[in-house]
């Protein structure tokens, strides 16, 4: 494909790549990466774990899936198991350590009460419920603290601190200010609700963890194994590697795609980014603005449908509804963050001077989809599964297979024994953090069921909202939704972003349910603003990670990641207010309409935060498209027609600006 320069050092881009250790930018990000590869037989003994783990799931996704909370113990066995050999007591210790004893006893200890629940449960359903023995006491006593330990290795100390201090408001409540208090529960009582119940540790998130979410975490590893990656990024070259600012969009539609396989944000810069990047920076984009551009994209991945994040599949089974009902509401916001992303990138790249890629150094479409397009075939399988009815798990496993039989049509793309294994290893590896969160978060959502939390704190954002607003309805939606939004973003920069949305689910959401916002509306909502704190500094992961393979500063980078993610802040007011857009009580003209405007709405913010259009934009102007751009967002005909009035205007304007600017320029000096 030719060798790119780099603006900035002058060197190929091959050579700035290489000057990066993806593993260590991982480990700097990512605490999911940050685990060891210990030599000999224990590599040998965690590779026989991973891949029996993967296989487990596999067999019972096709076979038929244990009782609930059997099929979640067995998950958890092998994710407790795995990330005590996987993840030192400590982050920065050697990556090529060898496991301690310590971790082999924490180990085996954390796999007892989960083997005593599978065995045991049929005789504590039946002769004790209600009623836990010592033993049972014990028992949860001892998964609880394995697992607070486990959370702390694979992710941070802010999740397993959230989990302690809800098991201590259970204990305490009685002691709480008037607001939140509880009559307080035993020691027995909270142990038997967390460990033995259905509202705890083994509650919904777990349920959906050990199911829908490991499946199709195993079909991305799959699909990863037949160089999907790749064809993602030489298909996006291809597509838009040639147009105005070419690689920033190769960015953005490498990124989107690589979303439908890939649930982390981080993982998801670090991959594509290695390549988009360097590439970016060679054709004169700003370093900060190319690790902004990938780690936006790479964060939209998650709200992309077909496939999502894992948080999708648990709001599915919040709302008790199909999966497909969530990717379909999720197609129009994603939609306008991507066409937002798209415009800002096209508007750098004209306000720069920049031209795309020659086509000698691109990969020729025809080629790449005659020898390698059939790639594509098992995720058109899963979504004409899912909207043919089948359960999501029931397609992840069909998508697993028609990957196994196609990867055979192209030499390269061959699953072979070995790719397998590698697949089914970095599949479960890939399920630990999300299972742990799931594992983790649960004792939070069962601490809300058990006192009473979620519904107080529901009423009491409701009633401050009210407060603020002087009990006027719209106002008081509005700042309902900011707290929300707030609380969202808040936990997300300490959360995981599956755990971030059981949280605020389970706290924040019922408060826009007491507000009339449709459930889907009001999850949805949720869902946005915790992947939204990837990109939100002071800790914007996925924006700290892209200006690691730019080079650049963090700070600069995640706020100009923050400006170009700003549709990705307004939206989700705007599907609240008009749930249209999520395809709830959808009729075709209204539909059609609010898209349209909202379209043209996205552009105008897209003029509003890179401040061009044909040429440079005064600052009145950028109000004035700002203004447009709500107006146009905003589900009402009377502000439709003063936005399209305002683009009208600006389009004008900025085009006499523009040939006069040509015409200053033409003459001679």
């Amino acid at each position: 494909m030719g060798e790119f320069k780099d603006t900035d050092e002058g060197k190929p881009v091959a050579e700035t790549g290489g000057r990066i250790d993806f593993d260590d930018l991982m480990r700097k990000y990512d605490t999911e990466a940050r685990f060891r590869r210990p030599p000999g037989w224990q590599s040998k003994l965690i590779i026989f774990l991973c891949v029996a783990m993967s296989a487990f799931h596999f067999y019972t996704a096709g076979m038929g899936l244990l009782p609930a909370q059997k099929q979640g113990a067995v998950h958890l066995a092998f994710v407790l198991a795995l990330v005590f050999l996987l993840y030192p007591i400590r982050s920065n210790m050697s990556k090529n350590s060898k496991i301690p004893f310590y971790d082999f006893f924490l180990a085996g200890l954390a796999v007892v009460p989960l083997v005593f629940l599978i065995t045991q449960l049929d005789s504590i359903a039946m002769e004790r419920s209600g009623m836990p023995t010592a033993t049972d006491i014990a028992m949860g006593f001892i998964l609880i603290a394995t697992l607070l330990e486990a959370t702390r290795r694979i992710s941070n100390p802010i999740l397993p601190c959230l989990a302690l201090v809800s098991l201590l408001y259970c204990y305490f409540g009685r002691y709480m200010p008037e607001m939140i208090s509880h009559r307080g529960f035993s020691v027995n009582r909270i142990v038997n609700h967390m460990y033995l119940g259905t509202e705890g540790i083994f509650g919904t998130p777990l349920e959906v963890s050990s199911t829908f979410v490991f499946m199709f975490i195993l079909f991305g590893s799959v699909l990863e194994k037949t160089g999907m990656g790749k064809f993602i990024i030489d298909l996006s070259l291809a597509l838009a590697g040639w147009s105005t600012g070419g690689p920033a969009k190769v960015a953005v539609v490498a990124s989107g795609l690589m979303g439908t396989i890939s649930g982390s944000s981080v993982a998801n810069v670090c991959t594509t980014g290695m390549f988009t990047i360097p590439l970016m920076k060679s054709v004169g984009y700003k370093p900060h603005f190319a690790g902004a551009v990938e780690a936006v994209a790479s964060t939209g991945g998650q709200i992309m449908p077909p496939v999502m994040g894992a948080g999708a599949f648990i709001m599915a089974q919040f709302l008790g509804v199909s999966y497909i009902e969530v990717a379909i509401a999720a197609i129009v916001p994603a939609l306008l963050y991507y066409f937002a992303v798209l415009a800002q990138v096209h508007f750098e790249a004209k306000r720069l001077g920049l031209v795309g890629l020659s086509l000698s150094q691109l990969p020729k479409i025809g080629p790449l989809i005659t020898q390698k397009g059939f790639l594509l075939i098992p995720l058109i399988a899963i979504v004409y599964l899912l909207i043919a009815g089948y359960t999501p798990l029931m397609a992840a496993f069909a998508g697993i297979w028609v990957s196994f039989f196609l990867s055979w049509l192209n030499k390269e793309t061959r699953l072979t024994p070995r790719r397998i294994m590698e697949a089914f290893e970095a599949g479960a590896r890939g399920a630990l953090s999300v299972a742990c969160a799931c594992a983790c978060v649960g004792m939070v959502v069962g601490m809300g069921t058990l006192s009473g939390l979620a519904l107080r704190i529901a009423g009491a954002v409701v009633t401050l909202a009210g407060i603020l607003s002087h009990g006027h309805i719209g106002a008081q939606l509005i700042f309902t939704l900011f707290f929300t939004m707030c609380a969202s973003i808040i936990l997300g920069t300490g959360l995981p972003t599956t755990a971030n949305f059981i949280v605020t689910s389970t706290m924040a959401a019922p408060a826009l349910l007491r507000l009339g916002v449709p459930p889907m509306a009001a999850y949805m909502f949720v869902f946005y603003f915790g992947i939204a704190a990837d990109l939100t500094p002071p800790v914007a992961l996925a924006a700290y990670a892209g200006a690691g393979i730019a080079g650049t500063d963090p700070m600069k980078t995640g706020a100009v990641a923050f400006k170009l993610a700003l549709a990705g802040f307004l939206v989700p007011y705007i599907y609240v207010n008009n749930p249209i857009l999520l395809f709830i009580d959808a009729t075709p003209l209204p539909m059609i309409q609010s898209i349209i405007t909202a379209l043209i709405g996205v552009f105008l913010l897209a003029m509003f935060t890179i401040g061009y259009f044909k040429a440079h934009i005064h600052w009145f102007i950028r109000a004035l498209a700002l203004c447009g751009a709500l107006g146009l967002l905003d589900p009402d005909t009377l502000t439709d027609v003063i936005g399209l009035m305002i683009l009208a205007f600006i389009y004008v304007f900025q085009t006499i600006k523009a040939k006069k600017q040509v015409s200053r320029s033409s003459l001679p000096q």
